[in-house]
């Protein structure tokens, strides 16, 4: 089975930074790709960015100039930097990987960032 954590988060002011790490284990992670997602109070989880197996990276417009996601297949994880912080950013920072061969979602714990004003 795939297990998926995140860690990094975090309680910060506005304009600060953020590196959000999630580790992947039991899986093919080279083959996988591997995505951010957040929740803010009250809100639906949203995309925030995409990282797939060749390395190619999107990020969502609401966060684009200020996050940037890459991965490091040698130490089987990913990163999610988060700069220039804003009040909206708050929510709880989901970590989530598309096993390869199965399709399998298999998502982490998540951490919390806390953004304030």
């Amino acid at each position: 089975h795939a297990h998926v954590q995140e860690s990094g988060g975090g309680s910060v002011q506005a304009g600060d930074s953020l590196r959000l790490n999630c580790t992947v284990s039991g899986s093919i992670f080279t083959e996988s790709a591997l995505g951010w997602f957040r929740q803010a109070p009250g809100k639906e989880r949203e995309l925030v960015a995409t990282v797939v197996a060749d390395g190619t990276t999107n990020v969502q417009d609401s966060v684009k100039g200020r996050f940037t996601a890459e991965r490091d297949n040698a130490k089987n994880s990913v990163y999610l930097q988060m700069n220039s912080l804003k009040p909206e950013d708050t929510g709880v920072y989901y970590c989530m990987v598309v096993v390869a061969g199965t399709g399998q979602d298999v998502w982490g714990q998540g951490t919390q960032v806390a953004v304030s004003s």
